[in-house]
């Protein structure tokens, strides 16, 4: 169950990551994460990186969390598990899918570059 549990999570974050990030000036979640701007999470989301952020990146960082809380919640009720335990598994994966040179954090929290 959790390998299942693990894949739909993954396929749902990543698809919820990309659809609709793009903004009219351009910018989307591959090219902030890519800039260093924002990063994944172990606990299945992400967060900016730098201290500093515009308006426009704080904006694609709560659209993408939301987008993905919803697929987590949507898993965890069809899978009879917690939330924590299907955004923790999409985590994992995703920080193990992440670019090199792309910022994501240990289980502690701490930024590290992969």
């Amino acid at each position: 169950m959790l390998t299942r549990l693990a894949a739909g999570a993954l396929a749902l974050a990543l698809a919820c990551a990309f659809s609709g990030a793009a903004s009219a000036s351009g910018v989307d979640l591959a090219r902030a994460k890519g800039q260093g701007l924002v990063g994944e999470k172990a606990d299945g989301y992400v967060a900016i990186v730098v201290e500093q952020s515009n308006s426009l990146i704080q904006a694609i960082v709560r659209r993408v969390n939301g987008k993905r809380r919803a697929a987590y919640e949507e898993i965890a009720r069809r899978r009879g598990a917690s939330l924590d335990a299907v955004s923790r598994l999409a985590g994992a994966k995703l920080i193990q899918r992440a670019e090199r040179g792309e910022w994501v954090t240990d289980t502690e929290g701490a930024w590290h570059r992969k």
